[in-house]
């Protein structure tokens, strides 16, 4: 076992060779605070040689040791159904604050929010100086605060460079660090037509809603007070909850937003059937028309494709909304049925 290998990419060349010569599974296990196959350092990805595992903040429904799964609610097309659960944002944002690191869940807020800045200050001034060597690093710090401002919002590099002071290649090269260390993730644009995916813009998040709770200066209260803060937690935390259930729900699936000219879905789930699934978020207690008008519409234009729609709100029971559509309590993220 070899713990951040990223910091040893020499080692790299030699296990690729013990594993040519003695190709018996398992011989290795290798950790790492960044990831091998983005950082710019690394030459040597293990490609075809090694099983990657995504390591997560821990997810809400793994805390409370549920097991509840909300990718494989979706995909067998029923809701969980949840009846007097918390009404309000008092139903997600201590959760929220605190997020998902095993090291911030153990400390009350005033050492939590220390220790979210010791880690942030650590990762820019030694983890990717180390991985990239890259100039300029103390505009990062800046960057990222940009990135969760605009956390579930649509990633717009140019934009986020006149902000920050820098060209747009330098603000996508960072933001692409940032990912390589596990702080932001994106989420590629969804299109009926395949091949449009990949020229709409993707949306950028803040990986750990507790980690987006401090770069926003946001404590409890706040979240629970600041409209602003408020929708742009709760939909980051969503989406992030779900991403965190992709890798161990029965169907494999994608992450992605879905936007044209007069709709918007936020979270949409595509499986390696073509079956599509859908997750509006919304922090509020109550659901009108509007807020499923959107899922309603992409139903209709898949037909048999499409699964199950939730829209995650923080109510208090399971509403039926229409057609293979539901109101689910946010609860249902840790707690399941």
């Amino acid at each position: 076992m070899i713990d951040e290998v990223q910091r040893a990419p020499d080692l790299l060349l030699a296990i690729k060779r013990a594993v040519d010569d003695d190709t018996t599974p398992g011989r290795f296990l290798l950790t790492g605070s960044a990831s091998i196959l983005s950082a710019p350092r690394i030459a040597e990805s293990l490609a075809g040689r090694v099983e990657i595992v995504d390591l997560w903040p821990l997810a809400q429904s793994e805390i409370g040791r549920s097991g509840a799964n909300i990718v494989d609610a979706l995909y067998s097309g029923r809701a969980p159904v949840v009846a007097g659960a918390t009404v309000g944002r008092a139903a997600f944002v201590d959760r929220a604050v605190r997020g998902g690191y095993p090291e911030a869940l153990r400390r009350d807020t005033r050492r939590r929010d220390r220790w979210f800045g010791d880690y942030v200050r650590g990762i820019v001034e030694r983890d990717l100086r180390d991985l990239s060597g890259a100039q300029k690093l103390e505009h990062v710090p800046r960057l990222l605060r940009l990135l969760a401002a605009q956390s579930a919002g649509i990633y717009r590099a140019d934009r986020i460079g006149r902000a920050v002071g820098l060209d747009m290649k330098t603000v996508q090269s960072y933001t692409r660090l940032l990912e390589t260390v596990f702080l932001v993730a994106q989420a590629p644009a969804w299109r009926p037509s395949i091949g449009s995916r990949e020229v709409q813009a993707p949306k950028v998040y803040i990986r750990d809603s507790g980690l987006l709770a401090h770069l926003l200066g946001a404590d409890a209260a706040r979240a629970a007070s600041d409209d602003q803060v408020s929708a742009r937690l709760f939909e980051s935390f969503v989406a992030m909850e779900v991403a965190r259930h992709l890798p161990w729900a029965t169907t494999s699936a994608r992450l992605h937003h879905y936007r044209d000219r007069d709709d918007e879905v936020d979270i949409v789930l595509e499986s390696r059937s073509g079956a599509v699934a859908c997750i509006e978020c919304k922090a509020g207690a109550t659901v009108g028309r509007a807020d499923h008008r959107a899922i309603g519409r992409l139903r209709d234009a898949l037909g048999e494709r499409f699964v199950a729609g939730f829209v995650v709100y923080t109510g208090a029971d399971t509403i039926p909304l229409g057609d293979r559509v539901w109101a689910v309590p946010v609860s249902a993220l840790w707690h399941g049925a």
